[in-house]
Formats: C-alpha cells, structure tokens, sequence
C-alpha cells in the first residue's frame, strides 16, 4: 500500500515534467511571433508593440499589435494584425 509521501512524490514528480514539457513549446513559438511581429512592423511602417501566440478556430496563429505614426502629429494609431504560425 502507498503512503501518503509516495503519492505525493509522483504527484510532483508528474507536475514538474508537464512543466518542462510546456516551457520547452512555449519560447520557440513566443520567438517566432516575435520575429514575424518585426518583419509585419516594418512592412507597416511602424512599431512592434506586442507578439503573442493564440488558437483560433482551431489554428495556432500570431496576433500581432503595431502602433503606426499618426499624420499631422496625431498620436499613434494602433493596428491589430492576424497571420497563421509557422
């Protein structure tokens, strides 16, 4: 019969591998969006302001937010944009 301390070690032992595992995925792809962000900015003329990953409709995907230089002054407007990943 296990002991409490016994569950509790594969109880860890288990989190900390599905840790790893989700970390090792989630940098590569932050990096790609990032580098996508960058090449979607300067297409645009603008600023990378955020890159992130998401799933919609069942695609992975980079949303992509640049600020573009307003006219006459104006203040920056901000333009969402929406490529697949990779």
């Amino acid at each position: 019969m296990k002991t409490l301390r016994s569950h509790f070690r594969t109880a860890t032992l288990a989190l900390g591998i599905a840790g790893v595992l989700a970390s090792q995925a989630t940098p590569a792809a932050a990096a790609d969006c990032y580098a996508i962000g960058q090449q979607v900015a300067e297409q645009n003329g603008g600023t990378l302001a955020k890159a992130s990953q998401s799933t919609r409709g069942g695609q992975e995907v980079c949303v992509i937010v640049v600020l573009v230089p307003g006219k006459d002054g104006q203040r920056p407007r901000r333009s969402e944009i929406v490529v697949p990943a990779n």
